[in-house]
């Protein structure tokens, strides 16, 4: 039986407390001087840091001394209710109803209502996974209700072990006696790498790596940018390797179709650093049948968002619906999500690239 402790908004002071304890896990709250309550997870290799009532984003993590979270112009998270007012974090639950970059005809945030949603409750949980050893988990819920509209449950979670990975959860419940439209991604924004590899469990192919042709409204093109798109639509091979980081400045968006799967279901991405260590994202495309990847090497901001696990792509919710890529869910359906992703040591490394490769990846160097 997990123990569950219950966190209240106000019991989040300036100074940092440690609110739960184990002889593994160490959790402190505090609440920022924008007004922002926190919690950081410690274990024995690193620490998680996750907004409980701000849509459970993982706001920053740090393993083996190695940070994992993108650079941005936000040194720490603020007050927002869209997500590109507090665009800094290294994971957030994209969606729910809406999705992606908005079309010129859509009306919807970037990347929907769900990112910055405040929570209606939440609360940290001290478990065992399926092998027994110790997990903590930032849960809660929230409800999304409107009049004559959709009503759904949104049941976030954060579950960090005694490694160095995250499991980023999405529990989905439509309420509504109608059917729910659903587009959801789990957006996670791993640091840029320099000389970074990527591997990924489908060829670079342009068949398979296809990079996003339309420019979207907030990027403004320039030569180089359209010969590097050219490039990359022709041969996919040249964005495996972060080699040149101003290429990557305005942002390229590719997709990644068919990755092939272990026995579990499973299909694995990897960038791998210089050092031979690297950041790891492993899902079932059962849950995501969509993988896209972001790369931005900007003044403000830069990023390697080389897996991001989808039910769509994010374009916008015209131009996904047009696509037939909206999932719905039934009167009373409840759709399950889970993401899990982090570091990796340069052995574990090394031996997740020959698994990777054996499903389908094929490096060329």
């Amino acid at each position: 039986m997990p123990v569950s402790i219950p966190l209240a908004p106000d019991s989040f002071g300036p100074a940092a407390r440690v609110v739960a304890q184990s002889d593994t896990f160490t959790v402190t709250a505090w609440r920022t001087g924008l007004g922002i309550e926190m919690l950081r997870i410690e274990n024995g290799r690193g620490h998680v840091e996750v907004l409980p009532f701000m849509g459970q984003m993982v706001w920053d993590a740090v393993f083996d001394g190695v940070r994992l979270t993108m650079d941005s112009a936000f040194p720490e998270p603020r007050p927002a209710t869209s997500i590109v007012e507090t665009y800094g974090c290294l994971a957030y639950h994209s969606g729910l109803l809406r999705n992606g970059c908005p079309g010129p005809e859509d009306d919807h945030p970037l990347h929907g209502e769900m990112p910055c949603k405040r929570m209606d409750s939440a609360r940290v949980e001290f478990d065992t996974d399926a092998e027994g050893a110790p997990v903590v988990r930032v849960a809660g819920h929230v409800d999304h209700t409107l009049g004559f509209g959709p009503n759904y449950r949104a049941r976030p979670s954060v579950t960090a072990g005694t490694g160095t990975t995250i499991a980023m959860g999405m529990e989905v419940e439509n309420r509504s006696a109608l059917p729910m439209e659903l587009m959801y991604m789990a957006h996670v924004n791993f640091a840029f790498v320099a000389n970074g590899v990527i591997h990924q469990a489908a060829p670079f192919t342009p068949d398979r790596t296809r990079v996003r042709s339309a420019v979207p409204a907030h990027v403004t093109p320039t030569e180089d940018y359209r010969a590097f798109l050219q490039e990359l639509g022709e041969r996919p091979e040249a964005g495996r390797i972060l080699d040149r980081p101003e290429r990557w400045d305005p942002e390229q968006v590719i997709y990644v179709d068919g990755p092939g799967t272990d026995p579990q279901g499973l299909t694995h991405a990897m960038l791998e650093r210089p050092t031979g260590d690297g950041f790891v994202m492993t899902y079932a495309p059962a849950e995501f049948p969509r993988l896209g990847r972001w790369v931005l090497h900007g003044a403000d901001a830069t990023v390697a968002a080389f897996a991001l696990p989808a039910t769509c792509e994010p374009e916008g919710y015209l131009a996904e619906k047009a696509k037939g890529n909206i999932a719905t869910l039934a009167a009373g359906e409840t759709r399950r999500f889970t993401a899990r992703f982090g570091y990796v040591t340069a052995d574990e490394a090394a031996a997740l690239s020959g698994q990777i490769a054996a499903l389908g990846g094929k490096d060329k160097d």
